[in-house]
């Protein structure tokens, strides 16, 4: 089947079974589903790419993926940011800084693991999962088998921990708006934060995505940040010098901006919301149609070593830190 009738099919399915309530208990959104039916495509289809497959398949991964973070920033607003604190927005980046960092310093210097593999697995835990990921990839031009790599461990993860927080919140000591914050800080998906905070109460619901949105907000400085620091790394190394723009963010912090100040109408934001998803569904698509379960199984246990490792700095890390700088 040619990929430009494939690929928008797989993005549909993942957007409608995410939209079932079965589904959605599970904490996985459209990202895992796509890629996730993807690659169970590609291993059953062995014909080689044509030309214009591959350049489809290119638009999805490339395009598509910048279009979608851009319309995604349509989900924030600083309204809902100043709704919960100035405490939470501290808390949303010193989780970031300290997962992203040391998560990369274990990967690259306790279990060896490539670059590339250790900073997207980590950048996948510390802001916002799959959708991380793949933004990221803008700066790093890593290998296919690596982002995928990084994708898997997300999900697995961000899925165990979803279920997680139903039992922790029996011995948390925590209201539910603090509980909520906890969840919106750690939990590695926007649907996994949905899920975690809708078991407790509305209100805990409510904050969890509130505080996780934020923590998206975040991907747009740094990729800036990282960009310009692996820009100066390659300047010590090469003489050259030579800033790695990802233009995209700016329209992620446009979107959110208009988001801010100007009503825009329901029917509208549901729009581009859906238009967000359905785009960044087509690329995780793409994605997995190239991946195949050999290329992860070579990677060896150590991406899922770090990322077991993340997973428990985010919930007992996280954890600490939220009753330390939190009002409970």
């Amino acid at each position: 089947m040619p990929r430009i009738i494939l690929l928008p099919l797989i993005a549909a399915l993942a957007l409608g079974l995410a939209s079932l309530d079965a589904i959605a208990q599970l904490g996985l959104s459209a990202l895992p589903l796509a890629i996730l039916m993807g690659i169970i495509w590609g291993h059953f289809d062995h014909k080689p790419q044509s030309k214009n497959d591959q350049r489809v398949s290119q638009f999805c991964q490339q395009r598509l993926l910048r279009a979608g973070i851009v319309l995604f920033g349509f989900s924030l607003s600083l309204e809902q940011i100043f709704a919960v604190g100035w405490q939470a927005l501290v808390l949303d980046a010193v989780m970031i800084c300290t997962i992203f960092s040391l998560g990369t310093w274990i990967g690259i210097k306790f279990f060896k693991l490539h670059r590339d593999v250790a900073i997207l697995t980590s950048v996948g835990s510390a802001i916002c999962g799959a959708a991380a990921v793949l933004a990221t990839e803008s700066v790093l031009k890593p290998k296919q088998q690596h982002i995928t790599i990084a994708v898997a461990t997300v999900v697995l993860f961000g899925t165990l921990a979803m279920f997680s927080y139903p039992l922790i919140y029996q011995f948390a000591g925590m209201t539910e708006q603090s509980f909520g914050i906890y969840i919106g800080s750690t939990v590695h998906e926007v649907a996994q934060a949905v899920a975690a905070g809708e078991s407790i109460s509305p209100e805990t619901l409510q904050t969890a995505v509130v505080v996780k949105l934020i923590r998206v907000m975040m991907l747009a400085p740094f990729i800036l940040l990282l960009s310009s620091f692996l820009s100066s790394t390659s300047e010590g190394q090469t003489g050259k010098s030579k800033v790695i723009i990802p233009w995209f963010v700016f329209g992620f912090i446009a979107a959110t901006g208009v988001n801010s100040f100007v009503v825009l109408p329901e029917q509208l934001l549901g729009l581009l919301k859906t238009a967000s998803q359905f785009s960044l569904a087509l690329a995780m698509a793409a994605l997995g149609l190239q991946t195949r379960w050999v290329t992860i199984k070579q990677a060896g246990p150590k991406p899922m070593l770090l990322a077991s490792i993340l997973f428990v700095m985010l919930i007992v890390g996280g954890y600490g830190l939220n009753r330390f700088l939190i009002s409970i």
